[in-house]
């Protein structure tokens, strides 16, 4: 097998490392020792990893090298490392704490659809990565292991809720890794650390979640990609994406082929770019940013024109209907685990953030009918997008208000409280990816470039539903002519 400084197969693309593998010009064994001495060096520094499980890689790493000297049939992720997020996906036993102090213990006897799915596929699980307690903020911080960095800038988080995975792949401690967005939790860290970050279609990527098959939908909960390419991206996707028999809001299989959409132009379509979604103030920083990257359009072919969206309700309204909607899941999850002995808001609130503690018991206090007529304002943001895509192929804007924030030292990094002197919501409210999650539609982020101190900027690209390919394709398109592959540190 050809021999390869440790660094370069850190940083190679997922896809090179599986076709580099299945034509045994790499071992897998010596790919996963290049990652696990990576993580040693670089983790204590990002805390992106928070349970690591070198020796369980290193001997399915010695599995997948018999199988290919033995001419077995592989997969598509054959021997290539991944990570997995430290929330409701889950490894049967292993470790999945939620990033609460009440569950540091807790090992699930199950493993989650999409994961045994990456495992099937070859793939090779490295560790599970840090989340904020339960996934509640856009902020990857929390009171058992503490904040994640971006790579780009230790000391600035990384966002979240799927902070460590993105910082796993920015600073090569995983070729890819999975995340889950139910407001934002792919494409915010995918902007705080530099990386490309999806978010399919509702319903593409199964999820046979129990006791409540249908907890997903409200607000639309996404599992999917983080990685350092877009082909990448597709790669895992592909893996990941299908319907499954318990999952009774999955999609059927179109038979879409992802990858090859990276590989598919995008001359004439027509782009609405929308400088902040209507009513979101945005950091002079991120929009001058985005407001530039937009412009590789035109070099793509594609035809861009600012709109007006048509969003009425301005964007403290809209936050505070998601945390509403999400709470109420999380109300739901306490008092499952009420009845099985774990009083969250009980003698447990102590171990809780204070902000997740009373989001907690201000849902206890919704009537129901309120709870469903938030259902009329996601209605009218759902019309506006639609709107919108009466005329365009996709929509684009910044995916966050601000680039990276400071970490704190308490273990409860929060966001921004005002923008521009406007208030906004410190857990989810400078997001202006959440009111995608009110409409299901596929979207992604994709690196946009860098303010002036060096610190990382996403920018959103949503696409009409179904039309996953379509923002594949002009993310890929993007990247041909603006790389960023080159701009990750080392």
């Amino acid at each position: 097998m050809v021999g390869y400084a440790a660094e370069e197969i850190c940083f190679m693309a997922a896809a090179e490392l599986a076709r580099r593998i299945a034509s045994r010009e790499l071992s897998p064994v010596d790919v996963v020792d290049a990652f696990l001495r990576r993580i040693d060096a670089k983790n204590p520094t990002l805390n992106a990893y928070v349970t690591l499980l070198g020796d369980q890689a290193r001997d399915a790493a010695r599995e997948a090298e018999r199988a290919l000297m033995s001419g077995a049939a592989l997969g598509p992720l054959h021997g290539v490392p991944v990570a997995i997020k430290d929330l409701f996906d889950f490894k049967a036993g292993v470790r999945s704490t939620y990033g609460c102090r009440v569950f540091a213990d807790h090992v699930p006897k199950v493993t989650t659809t999409y994961v045994e799915r990456i495992e099937r596929a070859g793939a090779i699980v490295l560790g599970k990565t840090n989340v904020p307690e339960f996934g509640h903020k856009g902020i990857t911080d929390n009171l058992l292991f503490g904040p994640t960095s971006t790579p780009f800038k230790p000391g600035k988080n990384a966002g979240g809720s799927s902070g460590g995975s993105a910082a796993a792949v920015a600073a090569g401690l995983a070729a890819v890794a999975q995340g889950t967005d139910g407001g934002g939790s792919i494409r915010i860290p995918a902007s705080f650390c530099g990386v490309y970050g999806f978010k399919a279609s509702y319903g593409r990527v199964a999820a046979a979640t129990r006791p409540n098959a249908f907890a997903s939908h409200t607000p639309f909960i996404f599992s999917g990609p983080l990685a350092r390419t877009v082909e990448d991206a597709a790669l895992l996707l592909q893996v990941m994406a299908g319907p499954d028999p318990r999952d009774p809001l999955s999609l059927p299989d179109d038979g879409t082929d992802y990858i090859a959409a990276t590989r598919k132009g995008v001359r004439r379509l027509k782009i609405a770019y929308s400088p902040n979604l209507d009513v979101f103030p945005i950091d002079p920083r991120v929009a001058a940013v985005v407001a530039d990257a937009v412009k590789a359009f035109d070099g793509v072919g594609a035809r861009v024109e600012q709109v007006t969206i048509g969003i009425r309700r301005p964007q403290q309204e809209l936050s505070a209907l998601w945390l509403q909607e999400v709470g109420v899941l999380y109300g739901e999850m306490a008092e499952n685990l009420k009845r099985e002995g774990t009083d969250l808001l009980g003698r447990h609130r102590g171990d809780l953030t204070p902000e997740f503690a009373a989001l907690l018991e201000s849902v206890q206090r919704i009537r129901a009918v309120d709870y469903r007529l938030g259902d009329w304002v996601r209605t009218e943001v759902f019309d506006a997008f639609q709107d919108v895509f009466e005329t365009y192929d996709l929509l684009v804007s910044p995916t966050l208000a601000v680039p990276p924030v400071d970490n704190a030292a308490d273990g409860n990094t929060l966001g921004p409280r005002r923008i521009n002197g406007e208030e906004v919501d410190p857990l989810i409210g400078w997001c202006l990816t959440y009111p995608v999650n009110f409409t299901g539609h596929p979207a992604a982020s994709i690196p946009a470039g860098f303010t002036a101190d060096g610190l990382p900027v996403g920018m959103q690209i949503v696409g009409r539903r179904f039309h996953d390919t379509t923002v594949l394709a002009a993310s890929a398109a993007l990247e041909r002519v603006r790389p960023w592959r080159h701009t990750y540190p080392r």
